[in-house]
């Protein structure tokens, strides 16, 4: 007789590991102006510190979903979270910007392992009636993270130099990978077919389009080598995306991307619900952290503060919204979420002054931004995946991890197009004399206006893309049980 599972503890041990990856999607932010003094960098170069990482997190998910499926999702999850840890250490031992982008490439690696295979997990020990309590504990872990991420970042960079925000993964990781060797379910596994021309096509087509679109300012949106510009590389990236979604339609082969699962409406508009909150969270926090030590001369720890009411407001609502989810049409939740969030990045571009007297004020959209994210992560990830059978467990949380993620990857690469496109506007001398000054320290004041305005336009991009997830949550239908759990999943469901 098979064993029954014990989903509750088995999930506490995975959260481990993707609390800790998903702090390093946001943790670099604060220690941005640092790693530019400490290896003479500029803000385009440092922005790929991050840019890299989420693209080599976000490319594989869809192979890395359906390898937890084939192997079985604790080994999958094991070994991401041996890459994540080793690399970490790396990145804290590099010498070069280069290096540490390089470094930041391969962590983003060990990322794309282990991320999916947590979602798996809940998704196939536990039945979609109690699995609202589960996927709050996972959102929270989602929101929580990208929040504390600059803070804890903060304190690190001050009290032990930037180098530690990537050492500290490695006890952590130890002790994750413990947890989760002992209390992590060995799942039945499923055959899988991989799509290796899919995977080429995806991996073509996202790094056309990001780096096309970080890289555009720097080359005036003009010829970047021989033939190619920027504009025909993401035209490029672009028509390969087609060819792609083409091919996953008429391959004979089992698909990369299952097209199928779109048909679920609620699988649909969640998944580009989600692509906006990638794109919102992970843009956001770059002119904020830039605006409080460049402007206002914060050190990185005061900067960091000013994101506590952020996650405070966000981790203490988590029980509620848990409770909530599984009680409420998910569609009220997660669009007064994001309308929230919405509100508060609008709210920090009218309030972004030169002033450093008025930092207190920053603390209110702060509040707002918090409240907003704890409504906003897990009833999006409830709706995802209600309707996923067993069989589609793997791949349809790769999907949803993956357009997470490329919402994310495409958010930083946007921001610093803009962050750069405002100051060649706003300061005297375009962005290299921000770029020169950042690598100095705080602004001179004579450029503290132009930065700050620069900074303040840039915040509508995070606004926007909240309030187009907003949009498409409020079509979010009810949900229905997939009779595939009719009976509890397999090996039951016990706590």
């Amino acid at each position: 007789m098979t064993q029954p599972y014990r989903p509750w503890p088995a999930l506490w041990a995975l959260v481990v590991g993707f609390f800790m990856i998903l702090v390093d999607t946001t943790i670099v932010s604060v220690a941005n102006p640092r790693i530019m003094q400490g290896l003479d960098a500029d803000i385009n170069s440092v922005i790929w510190v991050t840019s890299a990482y989420l693209l080599t997190y976000a490319v594989p998910l869809l192979v890395t979903g359906r390898l937890g499926d084939r192997f079985g999702p604790k080994r999958i999850y094991l070994l991401g979270l041996v890459v994540f840890t080793l690399s970490s250490a790396w990145c804290g031992l590099s010498g070069s910007i280069g290096m540490l982008i390089a470094a930041r490439a391969v962590q983003g690696l060990g990322a794309s392992l282990l991320t999916p295979q947590t979602m798996s997990v809940i998704t196939r020990t536990f039945p979609p009636t109690g699995r609202g309590q589960a996927m709050s504990l996972w959102g929270a872990t989602a929101a929580v993270a990208t929040l504390v991420g600059p803070i804890l970042g903060g304190f690190i960079v001050d009290g032990l130099g930037w180098e530690w925000i990537f050492f500290v993964n490695v006890p952590v990781g130890v002790v994750g990978f413990i947890l989760a060797w002992r209390l992590v379910p060995d799942l039945p596994t499923h055959s899988h077919r991989f799509d290796l021309p899919g995977v080429v096509l995806w991996a073509v087509a996202m790094f056309c389009i990001v780096f096309g679109i970080q890289e555009g300012e720097t080359y005036s949106w003009g010829v970047i080598w021989g033939p190619v510009s920027v504009g025909s590389l993401i035209g490029t990236g672009i028509v390969v995306l087609a060819v792609f979604l083409w091919w996953q339609r008429v391959g004979r082969g089992e698909p990369l991307l299952p097209l199928r699962l779109f048909r679920d409406r609620n699988f649909s508009l969640a998944n580009g619900a989600i692509t906006m909150v990638g794109v919102a969270v992970t843009s956001n926090s770059l002119p904020l952290v830039f605006y409080y030590q460049l402007v206002l001369g914060f050190t990185p720890t005061r900067a960091a503060l000013q994101l506590v009411p952020m996650a405070l407001f966000s981790g203490g609502l988590a029980p509620l919204v848990g409770r909530l989810v599984d009680r409420v049409h998910t569609r009220y939740l997660a669009t007064a979420g994001m309308l929230l969030m919405a509100a508060s990045m609008a709210w920090y571009s009218l309030w972004l002054v030169p002033d450093e007297s008025l930092w207190w004020r920053l603390l209110l959209p702060s509040g707002l931004m918090g409240i907003g994210t704890a409504f906003t992560f897990s009833p999006i990830s409830a709706t995802a995946t209600y309707n996923l059978g067993p069989a589609d467990a793997g791949a349809g949380s790769g999907v949803y991890n993956s357009v997470r993620q490329v919402g994310a990857v495409l958010g930083s690469a946007a921001i610093s197009a803009l962050m750069q496109a405002r100051l060649a506007v706003t300061l005297p001398g375009g962005a290299g004399a921000g770029n020169r000054a950042e690598a100095a320290g705080r602004l001179p004041a004579a450029l503290q206006a132009g930065f700050t305005s620069a900074m303040a336009t840039s915040m509508l991009l995070p606004a926007s893309a909240a309030a187009v997830g907003a949009v498409l949550s409020a079509f979010f239908a009810r949900r229905e049980l997939n009779r595939s759990w009719v009976g509890g999943p397999p090996g039951g469901a016990s706590g």
